[in-house]
């Protein structure tokens, strides 16, 4: 991506990103390369909202100011948090992490924050507005990568909370209003500044990077500060030259799990300088799109669109076990293969998804043969065989090639009323072509895809010597074409 990529973040009009009906426009099309681009290089992009909800944003951050100013120098023992995962959906109200010198006030809907000790205390203004703002851009930010992605419309609505909330519904998403540095707040903090040769105080947090939970985080702060890992491993201050009416998006590890690791989640930190003449320290509004805890992560959507999906994220994942389990930075941004992605545009004006790898070389490489021939057998599968179950009214279920070989000769097995429904060639295991052998696949693609032939993309020396082959000719396979 470094020869033809973004020479700096991506900046992107949030109108540009609201999908319409019909064919997509230029403008839409260029936007959502811009953002995917941005995200897969920088791991982060530039929002620009329209002027009137920059003024919304604004004012919010005028009333942060006024809010942890008028706050205690210390926080009393019941408001001292560490980020407890287990409490991850029912944050609510004010709270602290003296180690972190960072103060939050969670805006949390559906969820009534407890009382505080000191009386009577009136949270930030205009939070509602906010969450409505930036969460219904999330969702708008969050559809134009699954455009990107080439994933059918909204694919992630299931594990969103309801637009809007239903009675007793507790929103999973959050809008944390937070606090970092204000000289007024004392404790032992001190001891994670540092003192630069210019005298700049600096601090990052204990941790040195963290990584969101969440899909997709938007962040507007009143101070730049904020730093985020790129492409290279290099740390970049994402919101150095923000505008009155800009804010930084970065994905998360639920989008990245979603995703099954084509999205890779941001890892950041935040940097405190120059706070002695600063009477309220570094605010920000950090809103987090947040899947149901009552749901689960799965890749069923990046399978249907044809991409192919490692063994770690081929079985689902409980959202609760998700957001309490610990997970490691150094599994995610040190493996070999860390997949992204990079999508040009194709003459008729649709986004191609190719994935890439992150490697040392910058160049996408040419998929191998026998990606490609498992590519292909995916894709005719999803064109072909997905067709004349849709047209019967059939759910399919394949079995792996294993457990299917062993179905075959029973009557009861799991896919046997399915293979009888479907008119499946007795004999021929029920499973995706592409977990077949290299003779299968081509025998497959030969009887599916008119005009297909072994020598089109690739050669017959695919096949593996001594490799056991399951036949699938134009014999056999044609009957169920037909159906």
């Amino acid at each position: 991506m470094a020869g033809n990529g973004l020479p700096s973040l991506g900046r992107v009009k949030l109108c540009d990103l609201i999908a319409c009906e019909g064919l997509p426009s230029d403008s839409y099309k260029l936007s959502v390369s811009t953002l995917s681009q941005s995200l897969a290089q920088y791991s982060a992009a530039i929002i620009q909202f329209p002027s009137s909800d920059g003024a919304l944003l604004r004012s919010g951050l005028d009333s942060a100011h006024l809010y942890f100013h008028q706050r205690a120098s210390y926080p009393a023992a019941d408001m001292i948090h560490n980020n407890e995962s287990r409490e991850w959906c029912k944050t609510s109200g004010y709270y602290a992490d003296p180690q972190l010198w960072q103060e939050t006030y969670d805006f949390r809907p559906g969820l009534t924050p407890p009382e505080s000790n000191s009386g009577l205390e009136f949270p930030p203004a205009g939070l509602p507005d906010i969450f409505s703002l930036l969460g219904q851009a999330a969702r708008d930010i969050l559809d134009a990568i699954s455009f990107y992605l080439n994933l059918r419309s909204s694919p992630f609505t299931e594990i969103l909370d309801n637009v809007p909330l239903r009675s007793r519904e507790i929103s999973s998403s959050v809008l944390s209003v937070c606090c970092y540095g204000r000289p007024s707040f004392q404790g032992p903090q001190h001891h994670n500044l540092t003192t630069q040769e210019d005298g700049q105080l600096v601090m990052f947090s204990d941790h040195e990077h963290q990584v969101d939970k969440s899909l997709i985080t938007l962040v507007k702060s009143d101070k730049a500060g904020l730093h985020v890992r790129d492409f290279h491993g290099r740390w970049v201050l994402v919101d150095g030259d923000l505008g009155p009416q800009e804010a930084i998006v970065y994905p998360g590890l639920a989008l990245y799990q979603a995703t099954a690791g084509y999205v890779g989640p941001a890892l950041h930190r935040t940097e405190i300088s120059n706070m002695q003449g600063n009477m309220y320290g570094r605010c920000s509004l950090a809103f987090k799109l947040m899947p149901k805890s009552m749901t689960s992560l799965n890749c069923s959507e990046m399978r249907a669109a044809g991409h192919g999906v490692e063994a770690q994220f081929q079985l689902p994942v409980p959202v609760d076990d998700f957001m309490q389990r610990s997970h490691p930075t150094e599994q995610l941004f040190n493996r070999n293969n860390f997949p992204s992605f990079n999508f040009p545009t194709a003459q008729d004006g649709s986004m191609k998804p190719l994935m890439r790898r992150r490697k040392n070389n910058s160049r996408c490489k040419p998929l191998p043969p026998s990606k490609r021939l498992r590519l292909e057998a995916q894709r005719v599968l999803k064109e072909r065989v997905q067709d004349i179950a849709d047209k019967k009214g059939i759910k399919l279920r394949f079995c792996n090639l294993k457990e299917c070989e062993s179905h075959i000769h029973t009557l009861d097995s799991p896919c046997a009323n399915t293979r009888m429904e479907i008119g499946w060639p007795p004999g021929v295991p029920f499973v995706h072509p592409h977990d077949l052998p290299n003779k299968a696949k081509i025998g497959f693609l030969e009887a599916y895809e008119p005009g297909w032939t072994a020598t089109h993309d690739m050669e017959l020396s695919l096949i593996e010597p001594g490799q056991e082959s399951i036949s699938i000719t134009s014999d056999v396979w044609p009957p169920l074409i037909s159906l």
